[in-house]
């Protein structure tokens, strides 16, 4: 993950899939909660958050502990949508690939803002790419989220259309870590290292293939019902939360002051501070927060070019972009850039 991230949190609904793919492991993760002060309150699964510094501690522990398996690994493969059986059924019933996924918005929304895995075209080629999370600022760390990742993407997604394993590959940033040799004991695809990106690669024409499982009625009904759970969340959820998730769907937004953001969420200025400062929280903070994470992503982006980087995330000329950016990781964007070729 991005260590400069490391004090935001993050929803935990995931909780139980940790605790199953510690026990398939072979190993009791409750003295790892405990350590961490980490609660494991079932009755309010939906209001649970983690730090990203406490989730990173959590996988390092975890990974020492799984001794017989490579636990990222195992937390992938054995995750399911137990406490969001909505999105379950939206990706059984999905018509399409490309339909069924429209989860993974509700995924970065819902599970964890990090992950996050978008759908790029370029001719005859697709691939799914990664890019809430940097290998290279985070470190090994970080390497395990994606494999964790791309885990259950390759589940789910080999669950719906089978055939994607004779032509899919993966594609990652890192180098072959010392661990390479478990790779295709869980992932069963071709895996090529030192790319420019984390991806599922495969050909587009795949992505609109009829599936087995598509069931209209059920997908519409289920689309529904987790469109009205996430009215519910941004309700009841704290107001930095909503903010922050604000930023994360609709980057334009990051330009916003408080005044216009609070006119945008329903809400008067001074209640949107108020709210903020009774949570210990600072508007600028947020927003200097999710412009750091949205340009590391896009700089991974070779198609977006400086400036246009620059006013997707609200600054009013490159110079500030670079001023800021240089503030937050110690170097240029440019320099930055080509870091990750």
């Amino acid at each position: 993950m991005n260590t400069p991230d490391t004090q935001i949190t993050v929803p935990f609904i995931t909780l139980p899939n940790w605790v199953s793919a510690a026990a398939h492991c072979g190993f009791n993760v409750r003295p790892v909660f405990d350590e961490l002060g980490i609660r494991t309150d079932l009755e309010r699964l939906d209001e649970a958050t983690i730090s990203l510094a406490h989730l990173g501690e959590l996988m390092q522990r975890c990974v020492a502990r799984a001794r017989q398996h490579h636990f990222p690994f195992v937390l992938g493969e054995t995750f399911a949508f137990d406490y969001l059986p909505d999105i379950a059924t939206f990706l059984a019933t999905s018509p399409t690939l490309r339909e069924a996924v429209r989860v993974l918005d509700w995924v970065r929304m819902l599970i964890n803002p990090m992950v996050d895995l978008r759908l790029e075209e370029d001719g005859s080629q697709a691939r799914l790419v990664q890019y809430g999370i940097d290998t290279r600022v985070g470190g090994l760390t970080s390497i395990y989220f994606v494999e964790s990742t791309f885990a259950a993407v390759v589940k789910f997604g080999l669950g719906l259309s089978p055939e994607l394993a004779h032509v899919s590959h993966m594609a990652l940033s890192y180098p072959q870590p010392e661990h390479a040799a478990r790779y295709g004991d869980h992932l069963h695809l071709p895996i090529r290292f030192d790319q420019p990106h984390d991806a599922l690669c495969f050909p587009s024409g795949y992505l609109d293939r009829p599936l087995d499982g598509g069931f209209p009625d059920l997908h519409g009904q289920a689309e529904r019902r987790v469109d009205e759970r996430l009215a519910r969340q941004s309700a009841g959820t704290r107001s930095a939360v909503v903010l922050e998730q604000a930023f994360l769907r609709e980057p334009r937004l990051l330009g916003r002051g408080l005044e216009r953001m609070a006119d945008h969420l329903g809400l008067h200025p001074r209640t949107l501070q108020r709210r903020l400062q009774a949570e210990g929280a600072v508007y600028a903070d947020i927003q200097d927060q999710v412009r750091q994470r949205r340009a590391v992503a896009d700089l991974q982006n070779p198609a977006l070019d400086m400036e246009t980087i620059s006013e997707r995330l609200g600054f009013s000329d490159r110079r500030s972009f670079t001023r800021a950016f240089k503030r937050w990781m110690g170097m240029t964007p440019g320099q930055y850039r080509r870091t990750q070729h």
